[in-house]
């Protein structure tokens, strides 16, 4: 069974890269996946571009497991050489957009739902294959989750060469504007705009957060865009620059936007707090199960749907995060292969009473 779902997998990733899936544009890799889903005599639903499904014999009174992954896929960068849309295999490795980020494990995590769909089960299983990951769009998986029910715990599917990503860090993201008075630049202003940024800058550069995780370390705030005036001869009224934030666990998004609201002269604002961190007990079935299967535990430093999830979480997939998002994205077959295997035995551990 396990050779012919691998089989199917490989098939289904294969036409999801022939079908674009840009964020907000994912209908027909949407369409692709509940139709395989349909194949298989197994109901599901569809809510805007996400589509789910539960196990045979769904039972109210046992907790519920979420296997969560994302089909929409980032733009296609310049540097391409191959054609992002044309699925192609050489020398052991599959090329093609999303293959790594993250459709392999969107197909890896498929064919564990599919493999445990009509056993009698520890846990009930719900399978979300959901939309608009890559830009932490309203119209993905937070759109779905009230309407699943109580749920114990997700395994969200993002390369991680299959080790487990027991936390991750949050982001928030700050606009600030510095204003001063608008002059022209031959005559004196003690209230420059940009001045007044570049001292609230430095103040962000040499800011350090106390708490530190044990497995996500320290809160990185890092200033990456800057934006003022138009005309050299002209010194503007305002200075906008953006703070990108890494949080770990121990701190609220909110303190995060509180720290920095007393800290700087500046006006702040937060794009967004909904992209929290996350982590999850070490003692935790799921993290058991994993160590068993030799996987190695970690703090991953980068965002996935893991942010959105109101309860505890894994992060653990097929391929590797570094290959995310560059030009001619691959995955090695071997790598689906295996991830596969280890989907299964990692939740048979779990779901199963005589595993």
């Amino acid at each position: 069974m396990i050779t012919t779902l691998t089989q199917e997998a490989k098939d289904l990733l294969k036409r999801l890269i022939q079908t674009p899936s840009l964020s907000k544009q994912e209908e027909g890799t949407a369409r692709l996946i509940a139709d395989y889903i349909k194949s298989k005599n197994i109901p599901y639903e569809r809510k805007g571009n996400n589509v789910w499904a539960s196990n045979l014999f769904f039972d109210s009174s046992l907790p519920t497991i979420l296997l969560n992954s994302h089909h929409d896929t980032v733009p296609p960068n310049s540097s391409y050489t191959l054609d992002p849309f044309i699925p192609t295999e050489r020398e052991g490795k599959l090329y093609g957009l999303g293959s790594n980020d993250a459709g392999a494990s969107l197909v890896g995590l498929l064919a564990g739902f599919l493999y445990f769909y009509d056993k009698k089960l520890n846990y009930n299983l719900i399978y979300a294959a959901t939309a608009e990951e890559e830009i932490s769009g309203e119209n993905g998986i937070g759109s779905i989750l009230p309407g699943l029910g109580v749920l114990s715990f997700a395994i969200v599917g993002e390369p991680t060469e299959m080790q487990l990503a027991i936390a991750e860090k949050g982001l928030v993201v700050l606009h600030c504007r510095a204003k001063g008075r608008a002059s022209h630049a031959a005559h004196p202003n003690e209230n420059h705009a940009i001045y007044k940024a570049i001292e609230d800058i430095k103040k962000v550069e040499h800011y350090t957060f106390d708490r530190i995780s044990e497995v996500l370390g320290k809160v990185k705030a890092t200033v990456t865009v800057i934006q003022a005036g138009s005309l050299h001869n002209v010194v503007p009224d305002h200075c906008d620059f953006t703070i990108d934030v890494r949080t770990n666990e121990h701190y609220s998004n909110q303190e995060i936007l509180d720290t920095f609201d007393a800290l700087l002269d500046s006006e702040v604002s937060p794009k967004s707090l909904r992209l929290n961190s996350s982590k999850i007990s070490l003692d935790h079935p799921i993290v058991l199960a994993a160590k068993r299967e030799n996987c190695r535990l970690y703090g991953s430093p980068t965002i996935s749907d893991q942010a959105l999830i109101p309860f505890d979480s894994v992060k653990i997939g097929i391929g590797d995060s570094l290959r995310s998002h560059t030009a001619d994205e691959f995955v090695y077959l071997r790598e689906l292969e295996e991830g596969i295997s280890k989907y299964i035995r990692i939740l048979s551990r779990v779901l199963l009473d005589n595993e």
